[in-house]
């Protein structure tokens, strides 16, 4: 794409990211349990792959890596892979993403929701390349709870300010969309890139009565369905602009379901979040952009979030920054003409833990969650699975296929030497920091006199805290 086509082509961006949204929980990825009309019509307009990944199982590893194009065990998030309220820790300021590289070309930046890497000022999306930013900087279960009296409430923030404290869960994600139609429909003369990261369906789970009622799948289907009435809204705003042709959607998920069989699906695959099974980490993505991606196909190529650093910087002329490394490789070509994607390998790391390596069909394991972790230098005998003809992870084949054992193994020995392998005593040599705060404070402290409107938030599906 030459120059002079970025300057009167550049495509307004909508980046819409879920929360904990699994593999099988839309319809159009074989959901029986949940209704997504608005979703479906998304993938019947544009692009549905079927191996996309995201680089960590759980979410503030998974969204600094998709935002700054990166593996997170090289922005430093191999240690910090759920980040948690006044820590001290996030995304160093220094590393470049996406929002700050399409501002080099002109473009206006908003952040909506779930940010997650960083609660302290100077992580906040504001410092990274975002002109606005409104949402909860982390997940919706590190507010004040009944059982946990020790947890700073909730806080609500427009840009670096509190807005508000203990926010009704259940409204918001009106509020996130009226937050996108607002920025949408502004009269602008440069294109925009508007970043959605949802609320749901991390529990817990609040649920407007409205979706509650119409849900086949108790609050998780709920939950669901408002996530695809947002999209619904989006879409009605694009469609009332005259902007839909101009716009590229993209709708993900930041890792999978959290647990199986309690409303969310991460079927046909094996495993959760927080796992390096198929479950924990390949993930729902969709991409639509009328006329330049062929409505209603399907791409089956190895593709990650990783990827959408180098392919939204091709598609817009952004320049990729200097004398920074990335592990971006860019979709472009896959998006407009629909050629196989580039990426052939990928490694699925568990913090400093390289767990898997897929080449092609075949992924090998070396460890696994729910299995002996392994003391340091322990070698525990690698499983292979062909994802092909066993997406399921089902049967191990490693003694029929020697040979691809060994090859997937040299290829992990390359990940070994720059991300490291903590497992195996292993330390990477292109690894940058993470962001360190000196004196870290948490946004909100607890006051006996402040009117909350939720005082704590106190629901059965309450986790572990776990991002």
């Amino acid at each position: 794409m030459s120059e002079n086509q970025n300057k009167t082509r550049r495509p307004n961006v909508i980046l819409i990211n879920c929360d904990d949204l699994g593999y099988g929980d839309l319809t159009c990825y074989g959901s029986g349990h949940n209704d997504t009309p608005h979703v479906d019509r998304l993938a019947a307009e544009g692009l549905r792959f079927t191996d996309f990944y995201v680089a960590a199982p759980v979410c503030s590893a998974s969204r600094a890596a998709m935002l700054t194009g990166c593996y997170s065990q090289r922005i430093g998030f191999a240690d910090y892979q759920v980040l948690f309220p006044g820590q001290a820790q996030g995304l160093n300021p220094q590393e470049s993403t996406i929002a700050r590289q399409l501002k080099q070309v002109g473009y206006d930046t908003k952040m909506i929701g779930k940010w997650h890497c960083g609660d302290q000022p100077e992580f906040l999306p504001t410092n990274h390349g975002f002109d606005e930013y409104f949402g909860i900087p982390y997940s919706n279960d590190m507010g004040r709870q009944a059982d946990r009296l020790d947890c700073p409430p909730l806080p609500l923030l427009r840009n670096d300010e509190v807005i508000q404290q203990q926010p009704d869960q259940r409204g918001i994600t009106e509020r996130y969309v009226d937050e996108s139609l607002q920025f949408i429909r502004r009269d602008r003369k440069n294109p925009f890139f508007l970043y959605l990261a949802h609320m749901y369906v991390h529990v817990p789970l609040f649920i407007p009565k409205q979706f509650l009622d119409i849900s086949r799948n108790g609050a998780y289907g709920g939950a669901v369905a408002c996530i695809d009435w947002a999209m619904g809204m989006i879409e009605a705003e694009l469609n009332r602009l005259g902007i839909k042709d101009e716009t590229l959607v993209i709708f993900t998920s930041d890792n999978g379901s959290r647990v199986q069989g309690e409303g969310g699906s991460n079927a046909p695959l094996r495993g959760t979040k927080g796992q390096t099974w198929e479950g924990g980490q390949r993930v729902p993505c969709i991409m639509r952009w009328p006329g330049k991606i062929a409505a209603g196909t399907t791409c089956v190529g190895i593709a990650s979030s990783i990827d959408l650093f180098a392919t939204l910087a091709e598609l817009t002329g952004a320049p990729l920054p200097a004398d920074t490394t990335l592990d971006s490789i860019s979709l472009a070509e896959t998006l407009l003409e629909g050629r196989a994607t580039k990426r052939d390998v990928f490694a699925y790391y568990r913090g400093a833990n390289l767990e898997a390596v897929r080449q092609g069909d075949w992924k090998l394991h070396f460890g696994r969650i729910g299995s002996a972790p392994g003391r340091i230098g322990e070698k525990l005998s690698p499983e292979l699975y062909n994802l092909r003809d066993d997406v399921g992870e089902a049967h191990d084949v490693s003694d029929q296929h020697p040979e691809i054992v060994v090859t997937i193994e040299r290829a992990a020995e390359e990940f070994r030497c720059v991300f490291g392998d903590r497992r195996l005593n292993r330390v990477g040599t292109e690894i940058r920091e993470a962001g360190v705060c000196q004196n870290p404070q948490p946004l909100t402290e607890y006051d006996e006199n402040h009117p909350y409107m939720i005082a704590c938030y106190d629901l059965a599906d309450m986790p572990t805290m776990s991002g």
